[in-house]
């Protein structure tokens, strides 16, 4: 039997695959994305009777007199509506309304991720474009602003016009002024690094829809000038006299001579080109006959007018946008509404006016200048990202964004006039927009990021689990590294078939089988050298390869595989103890240690030791919580480090109160520079009030709590399931730590989401520990060779 093999599938079935998935996503438990959670308490008849009758009539007489307090005594300021009529879908055209609702839920995602802004989505079915006007004016009452999304044009700039004459809150429609904004911000960067003036340069636009006019028209705003402009549509160049040529374009056409233009000769000697239409429209060799030092925005999604290696090949002197994420310089509109909106809301804007957009631009502008996070160098695997022709524009996963922008944006609206109320401390209302959201999604999306730049050889030890094969898929479909299943390969592959599951690109490798024998023979050689004076003789090396947990950790020492993924249908000692005997410890770790990294509202928490030593002794609690510390620096992060205890500082002489007492000493002495503290109460670590009452003297007053080291196995285990499944906490883990190579061990009940983070967490810890391997240098590899044959 040849037990490592590819099964090949079509590009159809894969397709079939991903769009089962999305369905699923969107289907499963509460069908769509978003939900009303209450923001008071609405538990007993006294909250009842305040939230609604009779005590909601108290806030409707103050509204009432005094409209304004709508603001004080509702949601309205916090509120966007996300309209559409579905008439221009991206990528899907004009789909209705009813279609158009998964994207519009979508955006309202985004707005409360990126700015903590919440969102009703509202679709409405209605194309005459004054009637869509007064449906929209009379919701005006409800929101704070409102967003347009995927209306088509030219009814769009119409739509647009009038709700702002009509209308007392900020509208934008975002297709047209995101990308505006964003490109606007990547164009002065860009200008200055190849020292050109924007009065000066010569732009070739092509692509005449609403992004690409409300682009040129705010480049206008920043200086350019009109003639310098060639804009070209599916009908070629926009000329005077050309027949369906609207007022706003009219401004930005050519002479009539100039009729006859093809984009390849307007191309010749421009400084700037800016694509807003379809892929693949632009050739090398228009490239090569730019001006000196050009710019190329390829924008066109999912393909852009040209590739990015494509241009980049022609000329060296070339900075490069695209709209896509792989390549460097994208021009995203994530980097503009949430931000945007957030600061038209926090005065009570009654417009979003032209001074606050160009505030936004520059804001965006010279944050790009300014040195990057490490959480972001982290993201992108680089040690530092600084400003030039790969870096003109802030990445959207940028922590300063919503700290930036949106004052920018607060300022310009107070300055202009267009603001109902003013901010007088702005230190204070940064503060509070970095409060607005905790670290979490934003973690989250950075370690996946990071993951995606280096993928590692992840085995698979429990492969014959429909859980395992699912996220072995997600894994090879996210890029995030490239599966290797361990397992009976018939099994295996019934599983797959009965789940609509594609394995193919994925080695299976049964140790059991006939075929692995001379592999068993030098994985137990190795296995018999190391174990031989530890009560291990020859025959037990070998027999002991046949199991999976053995084999695959034979398989990660000897370098074949990056990392290992086990225990779901293992107890957690079967997996951790070969592991420790195969693989080691890190030098100078004695004992491995648990760590669970949960998601909150106060940003990440790190909790250990939560799977492995039961009753640690104080020197243990303190290595364990040396190496915790080590982990949270590894993601960026620097750790604050709260050791528990029913104990606050010496109020209990109990044993296990000295015991974590005495094990913050030697922390303190191992690494005085690590902020921890403790013992203290759980409760009293995230208390800044009481604590700076009672224990002023206590480094936990330096910053936000995010590591809490428990004194035994019992606490932090109890501690974890609770804050997971009745506090709602997302979750991490468990990440082992202390092992010389990523080896991760499920627990009981692991979905595959969960799975999946976990696979993403050995992947960021193996690059660390590895060298990275190209996707060809991969499938060199004995076992993709040995499947190539098959």
């Amino acid at each position: 039997m040849q037990t490592v093999s590819f099964r090949p599938t079509t590009k159809h079935m894969a397709k079939e695959l991903r769009k089962q998935e999305a369905l699923e996503y969107h289907a499963k438990g509460r069908p769509g994305k978003i939900e009303v959670v209450p923001t008071k308490e609405a538990k007993t008849q006294r909250d009842l009777s305040l939230a609604y009758s009779p005590g909601v009539a108290e806030p409707c007489k103050e509204i009432a007199a005094n409209p304004d307090d709508i603001y004080k005594y509702t949601s309205k300021g916090n509120l966007v509506a996300v309209i559409s009529n579905g008439t221009a879908v991206l990528g899907l055209g004009n789909i209705g309304p009813h279609a158009s609702k998964p994207v519009m839920e979508g955006k309202g995602v985004l707005f409360k991720i990126f700015a903590d802004i919440d969102v009703f989505d509202i679709e409405i079915d209605e194309t005459d474009p004054d009637k869509f006007v007064e449906i929209v004016k009379s919701l005006e009452p409800t929101f704070g602003g409102i967003n347009l999304e995927d209306i088509k044009a030219p009814e769009c700039f119409y739509i647009e016009r009038k709700l702002k004459e009509k209308c007392n809150i900020p509208v934008m429609h975002d297709d047209q002024h995101g990308t505006a904004i964003i490109s606007s911000a990547a164009l002065l960067n860009a200008l200055e690094l190849q020292r050109k003036k924007i009065d000066k340069v010569r732009f070739v636009v092509n692509g005449a829809g609403a992004a690409a006019m409300a682009c040129i028209k705010l480049y206008e705003r920043l200086g350019a000038r009109p003639s310098n402009f060639m804009v070209f549509d599916k009908d070629g160049i926009l000329f005077q006299g050309r027949p369906d040529i609207d007022e706003l374009k009219h401004r930005f056409c050519v002479d009539a001579k100039l009729k006859d233009y093809t984009l390849a000769k307007a191309m010749k000697d421009a400084d700037v080109f800016i694509g807003l239409s379809v892929g693949n429209v632009v050739t090398p060799d228009m490239i090569k006959t730019m001006a000196r030092n050009p710019i190329v925005f390829a924008l066109a999604n999912p393909d852009p007018e040209i590739t990015y290696p494509e241009a980049t090949a022609v000329r060296k002197d070339l900075i490069m946008a695209t709209g896509r994420s792989d390549y460097p310089n994208q021009v995203n509109n994530v980097l503009g509404f949430p931000y945007i909106f957030r600061g038209a809301l926090d005065v009570r804007a009654k417009h979003i006016n032209e001074e606050m957009k160009l505030a936004a631009v520059h804001a965006l502008a010279e944050l790009a200048k300014s040195p990057v996070p490490d959480i972001v160098n982290l993201a992108y695997n680089e040690k530092t990202i600084t400003f030039g022709p790969t870096y003109i524009i802030p990445k959207p996963i940028d922590p300063r964004l919503l700290a930036t922008v949106a004052p920018a944006v607060a300022k310009a609206a107070i300055e202009s006039q267009v603001a109902r109320t003013s901010i007088k401390d702005w230190d204070a209302y940064t503060i509070e927009l970095n409060r607005r959201l905790g670290l979490d999604n934003q973690l989250s999306r950075v370690i996946g990021n990071k993951a995606r730049k280096d993928p590692k050889r992840i085995l698979f030890a429990d492969a014959e689990n429909v859980k395992i094969l699912k996220t072995a898929q997600l894994v090879y479909d996210e890029k995030v590294g490239y599966p290797i299943l361990l397992g009976d390969e018939a099994k295996i592959r019934k599983i797959a078939d009965m789940n609509g599951i594609d394995l193919d690109d994925m080695p299976i490798i049964n140790p059991k089988a006939d075929d692995m024998e001379e592999v068993r023979r030098q994985f137990g050689d190795r296995y018999f050298e190391k174990r031989q004076r530890r009560g291990v003789n020859k025959y037990e090396a070998y027999k002991v390869m046949k199991d999976r947990i053995h084999f695959g950790c034979m398989m990660l020492e000897t370098g074949e595989v990056d990392c290992m993924i086990s225990g779901l249908s293992r107890n957690y000692p079967e997996t951790i103890k070969p592991a420790i005997e195969i693989i080691g410890t890190e030098p100078g770790v004695k004992k491995i240690a648990g760590m669970y990294l949960l998601f909150t509202r106060r940003g990440p928490l790190f909790l250990a030791d939560t799977t492995v030593n039961f009753n640690p002794t104080s020197e243990e609690l303190a290595d364990i919580t040396l190496m915790v510390a080590k982990e949270v620096r590894h993601f960026n992060i620097t750790p604050r480090v709260a050791m528990l205890s029913y104990s606050n500082f010496g109020s209990s002489d109990s044993p296990e109160a000295k015991l974590v007492r005495q094990a913050r000493e030697i922390v303190k002495q191992k690494d005085n520079s690590l902020i921890c503290d403790g013992e203290i109460q759980g409760i009293l670590a995230f208390n800044k009030e009481i604590l700076k009452d009672n224990y002023p003297f206590t480094e936990l007053l330096n910053g936000e709590v995010n590591t809490l080291i428990f004194p035994n196995l019992a606490a932090g285990n109890i501690a974890y399931n609770l804050l997971q499944e009745v506090g709602g906490a997302d979750s991490i883990g468990p990440i082992l730590l202390g092992l010389n190579k990523p080896v991760h061990v499920l627990q009981l009940g692991s979905s595959v989401r969960s799975i999946f983070n976990m696979c993403v967490i050995a992947v960021v810890d193996a690059q660390s520990k590895t060298k990275s391997n190209t996707p060809e240098e991969v499938k060199k590899s004995r076992w993709w060779k040995r499947n190539t044959k098959s």
